[in-house]
């Protein structure tokens, strides 16, 4: 892995909801609430949906103390606190829909301010009920979130959770090409905006908002920006808004097109199954053959529907049409939004608007769970300051005479042992690939991800491009093939990645570190073993050793790190277009670091969000704590527990994420028992919860309530609880559960339905002491819905 500072895109997110009713009332002591509307009239008039009202844009200017938007003629700015700005050329300005919602999105000029750092500022607000506020939100220096403050006429207060995206990070509502300098250069990588949302109380009368407290917009620190605010107005009664409609190039599993859309119960009326909600395209050149279904969604909550398309007979693949996405309940129209589509899905070329297209296939979306592999010559040396660096980094540690590496290195093997000298010993003697995947599929992980080379330079595979392989050298062993082909034979149901790394440290023809291999002690020269010198290293070797992995090896995930000089573009075009179109075809996928805009997750390394991320993101960690190669200098006692594994899977699955797990092999191939155990318990919690897990989604309301309950949602069939602590005698949940009466409530491995109520806005189970016993770790309530 890096540890050089990485930049993360949140994306969308929603912060906490508060005060919203329950479906319906639950028990004889509930209080009560209005049931859904009759179905009366169903088939004829409007059904009784009523119009959502527009969003309200918040005019920030007074609010404003920030430049962060500069021009060609205009300069000045400063966002980031290092002079560098978004270009103005390159950005709306005025009342604009973004996202299916109007914002005014501030102008540029020298000296103009359009964006407020969050500094804890109160925005006043016009009076009335809301159901939720959007920001065009970024950070400058990383990720940045914290407790925002609603306030209401009654003199109430919510506090939900309010962040936005780096800016770096690529990804966004608004995106641009470029960004300024100081010294008003452009510099080519992509910056964005986002949209965040949070959750406003639609039953009180809002007049105000405290952003949270961030830092000032200055150098290496994390500061959050709003560059505009809308207010969207709570319907009475029966009413949908649609967001975010738009087609994909992903299918679903029927081979069909997907068109997504978000659907908002922006009313003050339940969405049960007995209304009938589907959604459906209507657009010339093609047909629905997958309607959506909603069969439950109550006021104020949100859900990610996808539809089902196939183009008619002559419809050539990429042509764009404008349509309908229509969603249809009680006999009726609820809501309509008209969008361009683009129909099919075309080979990929090597742009950025065509890559962008690309997004994380729906298995990934649903997998949740993988392991990560870091094996290599670094794994023979296997040495670091526990907690403090990652082993793997072992090569570049010791060139650093402050760095405890250098000293270590010098004591144990002496001056004249260079790092290549430790390929002869990485052997893989006892590697058993069989027994590999058979253990990450008890695991319960549903794909893995193999360093196949890291920044040292070494392939784990059989590279005709250079002799620095395992295969001509240490092992003598295609390592990668022998996974793959023993994944693909004993547990076809995994998904196999790769891990890759575009720099290489030392590479002579194109040194990360700005030099090629040398004694760190009396930086004589030393060779870089097997290297051929002479080729241009981005398309001459690195582009080509990514493209020998796409069609020698098939992977279904392409794990790049560092970034930095690439041929991108070219590889991932030819990856996606590769995998499209095979006589079998399969859905690949992409991270971040790749070294250029379009990408389909984020990664985050030993850290999570602590919000809700509707981009797709992986966070990764060792079980080490602060590793991913081995360190045989971990005690057992400092690897992850079981529970904190399990712990950290629920919280990053509540926020939309995938927990990539990682284990570190010794170099003989063996995988230390401790790491074994803890893979295994981990596969134990999973076969009586899985089901909270796989498959599922975030609770668009809130992700978490307090430090010790987590919320998903299996759509249309389950809602699941999460406590991370044992329950006592009872379960309360100070939150708007989407419970009603006929809905089954148990305890994951304890199969008998439990007593339930709600009381005061709260739901409250009630927990036999059999019911305590069960499990471990953590402990999933299943709210079974009944229709």
């Amino acid at each position: 892995m890096t540890e050089l500072p990485r930049r993360h895109v949140l994306g969308m997110t929603a912060g906490a909801a508060v005060g919203a009713a329950l479906l319906t009332p639950a028990t004889a002591d509930a209080a009560p609430h209005p049931p859904a509307a009759p179905r009366t009239g169903a088939g004829t008039g409007n059904g009784g949906w009523g119009t959502v009202p527009a969003a309200v844009p918040v005019p920030l200017d007074q609010w404003f103390d920030n430049d962060g938007i500069d021009t060609a003629e205009a300069r000045g700015g400063d966002f980031d606190g290092s002079g560098y700005t978004f270009p103005g050329e390159e950005l709306p300005a005025g009342e604009r829909e973004i996202g299916g919602t109007a914002f005014l999105f501030p102008g540029s000029g020298a000296g103009v301010k359009n964006n407020v750092v969050a500094l804890g500022q109160r925005i006043d607000l016009p009076p009335g009920r809301y159901l939720s506020a959007l920001f065009l939100a970024s950070c400058s220096y990383g990720a940045a979130s914290g407790r925002a403050t609603v306030h209401y006429a009654d003199g109430t207060t919510t506090t939900p959770l309010l962040g936005g995206p780096d800016w770096y990070g690529g990804s966004g509502a608004l995106t641009a090409a470029y960004r300024y300098t100081a010294d008003g250069a452009e510099d080519p990588h992509q910056v964005s905006i986002a949209v965040s949302e949070i959750a406003l109380d639609p039953a009180r009368e809002a007049v105000a908002l405290t952003l949270p407290t961030t830092q000032p917009a200055e150098a290496n620190k994390s500061s959050l920006h709003i560059f505009a605010l809308s207010l969207q107005p709570a319907a009475r009664g029966r009413a949908l808004a649609l967001r975010d409609a738009h087609s994909t190039t992903s299918l679903l599993d029927s081979g069909a097109q997907s068109v997504e859309a978000t659907v908002v119960n922006a009313g003050t009326v339940g969405i049960l199954a007995a209304d009938g909600l589907t959604l459906s395209v209507d657009v010339p050149g093609a047909r629905t053959v997958a309607p959506a279904r909603v069969s439950r969604l109550a006021p104020g909550e949100q859900a990610r529907v996808r539809i089902g398309i196939r183009s008619r007979p002559g419809t050539t693949p990429g042509t764009t049409r404008d349509g309908n996405v229509v969603a249809r309940g009680r006999g009726a129209r609820a809501a309509t939004v008209r969008r361009s589509l683009t129909l099919g899905v075309p080979d990929y070329a090597p742009t950025d608007a065509s890559l962008s297209t690309h997004q994380a296939p729906y298995w990934f979306q649903q997998a949740k769970f993988g392991i990560f592999i870091h094996w290599g010559v670094y794994s023979v040396p296997a040495w670091a300051p526990v907690g403090t660096q990652y082993a793997e980094w072992y090569w570049n540690q010791m060139q650093d005479p402050g760095n405890p590496t250098y000293a270590h290195h010098r004591d144990t093997y002496g001056e004249s042992f260079a790092y290549d000298d430790f390929i002869p010993r990485f052997r893989a003697e006892r590697f058993d690939p069989r027994s590999w995947v058979e253990l990450f599929r008890d695991a319960g992980a549903q794909y893995h991800v193999l360093t196949s080379k890291h920044h040292e330079g070494f392939a784990l595979w059989d590279t005709k491009l250079s002799d620095r392989n395992a295969v001509k050298m240490g092992p003598r062993r295609d390592l990668v093939k022998e996974l793959f082909d023993a994944s693909r034979r004993y547990t076809p149901e995994l998904h196999p990645g790769l891990y890759f790394s575009m720099p290489e440290w030392f590479n002579p023809d194109h040194p990360w570190m700005g030099h090629a291999p040398r004694n760190p002690y009396t930086l004589e020269p030393v060779p870089y073993t097997g290297h051929t010198a002479g080729k241009d290293y981005v398309t001459e070797f690195q582009g080509p050793q990514m493209l020998e992995l796409v069609h020698g090896y098939d992977p279904e995930i392409l794990w790049c790190d560092i970034g930095g000089d690439n041929d991108s573009h070219r590889v991932l075009a030819e990856f996606f277009n590769h995998a499209k179109n095979r006589a079998r075809p399969i859905e690949v996928t992409v991270n971040n670091r790749s070294g250029i805009g379009p990408y389909d997750f984020t990664t985050p390394e030993y850290t999570t969000y602590d919000q809700i991320v509707t981009a797709k993101w992986e966070s990764s960690r060792g079980l080490d704590p602060f590793s991913y190669g081995y360190n045989a200098q971990t005690p057992d006692e400092k690897y992850m527990t079981a529970e904190e594994v399990v712990h950290s899977l629920v919280d990053i699955v509540s926020k939309n994420g995938n927990f990539l797990l990682d284990i570190g092999p010794r170099a003989d191939g063996t995988i230390p028992g401790i790491m074994q155990r803890r893979l295994r318990e981990t596969g134990e919690w999973l076969k009586t919860n899985g089901e909270a897990i796989y498959d599922t989604t975030y609770w668009s309301r809130m992700p978490q309530l307090g430090e010790d309950l987590r919320f998903t949602v299996r759509p249309n069939r389950a809602f699941y609880i999460h406590s991370l602590v044992r329950p006592g005698a009872s379960l309360t949940v100070e939150a708007p559960v989407p419970v009603r009466d006929g809905d089954r409530i148990s305890l994951l491995g304890h199969d008998r339905p439990l007593n339930w109520r709600v009381r005061g806005g709260s739901l409250v189970i009630d927990v036999p002491a059999a019911a305590r016993r069960t499990g471990k770790h953590a402990w999933v309530f299943k709210i079974a819905w009944s229709g």
